[in-house]
């Protein structure tokens, strides 16, 4: 199993902060580091940056919008950082959300399966450098009836063969990833709730004639390491009310779904009226501790080992961590905390 860290969104402090948390866990040998994108900054600006900064660790979107880019300027997007980086690239892809596809790129959030299935297969087609021609339900190129004509891309891409990881919560959505993707990006997913996500994984994957280990396992857990864990968890709170309580619509926010489904969801619903009716305080305060421990790393070094071998042996392949902080130096401290955990558990 390998450790990678999520940077988040760029801009949302008043600093390069999350930009030195790269170029740290570069130092540290983690394995990849992740940015990401929503209605801010965009992630591949992001990336370009880290990849200037760094020298080994591989850079990943977590991740670009599907609705927000065509999939031939996906294609264009991927062959470029994965050059300029020298073949360090991971494209992480997913649909966003109804609010967002709709309310900001004016792309209706309708069928995002089949819709998926088209984009990486255009995406694929292009940087393997065929003439996108194409005639999906979703997609069709060149358009018909018009002056459009059949391209491909014209500089050869480093790597014909860029990494496609796909952000997945739902069932239909897991089994997709495992038929299509070279990786799976989970979002507040239980250490010990595994083995339904790698069930999913897994018969997507039979259908397209894999295996489960032809998939990194990508689990996202925010991080925070120290005595009290109690305190620890308030690091950790006030990010996944966001999700769970204003991460979409009261009537569509799979992560809210998410925390239904794994036993929570009488505070699911309370953290979610906290969060939209603005009590953003109280709604963290909602979020119960075994949620948090269960989807977080938290605690003493020792404990944080302890559950790094549980992810491990649980299935997951790569742990995507958050650092917890309220600057710099903290979020750093946490880094190498969390290698000390790692060398500690075993894990390269």
């Amino acid at each position: 199993m390998k450790l990678g860290v999520n940077l988040g969104y760029w801009g949302a402090g008043t600093d390069q902060s999350n930009i030195d948390i790269a170029v740290e866990a570069d130092r540290l040998g983690f394995d990849v580091v992740w940015a990401a994108e929503a209605y801010g900054n965009d992630v591949v600006s992001t990336l370009a940056f880290v990849a200037a900064r760094t020298e080994r660790i591989d850079i990943g979107s977590a991740v670009m919008q599907i609705p927000g880019r065509t999939p031939a300027m996906t294609a264009m997007t991927a062959a470029g950082l994965d050059a300029l980086s020298g073949g360090r690239f991971r494209c992480g892809l997913g649909v966003s959300g109804p609010q967002v596809s709709e309310g900001w790129h004016g792309v209706r959030y309708d069928k995002p399966l089949g819709r998926t299935r088209e984009y990486i297969e255009i995406v694929r087609m292009a940087l393997q450098r065929k003439r996108l021609r194409y005639d999906g339900t979703h997609f069709q190129l060149p358009l018909p009836d018009g002056p459009g004509k059949a391209l491909m891309l014209v500089t050869p891409p480093l790597r014909a063969d860029v990494p496609i990881y796909l952000a997945a919560v739902g069932p239909k959505n897991l089994e997709l990833t495992g038929e299509i993707a070279d990786g799976w990006l989970g979002v507040f997913t239980a250490y010990d709730d595994l083995q339904p996500v790698l069930d999913r994984i897994a018969a997507g994957a039979e259908k397209a004639g894999r295996s489960l280990s032809d998939i990194d396992v990508g689990v996202s857990a925010g991080v925070a390491i120290g005595d009290d864990i109690e305190q620890m968890a308030d690091r950790i709170r006030p990010h996944q009310a966001l999700y769970i309580g204003g991460m979409g619509s009261r009537e569509q926010n799979f992560y809210n779904n998410n925390a239904v489904r794994l036993g929570y969801g009488d505070a699911a619903q309370k953290i979610q009226d906290l969060y939209l009716g603005r009590h953003y305080e109280e709604a963290a305060a909602a979020v119960p501790l075994e949620l948090v421990d269960r989807t977080s790393l938290l605690g003493p070094v020792e404990r944080v080992a302890d559950r790094l071998q549980a992810l491990r042996e649980n299935g997951a392949t790569t742990v995507n961590v958050s650092p917890s902080g309220a600057d710099l130096a903290e979020k750093t401290d946490q880094l190498r905390l969390l290698a000390q955990a790692a060398e500690r558990a075993g894990i390269a």
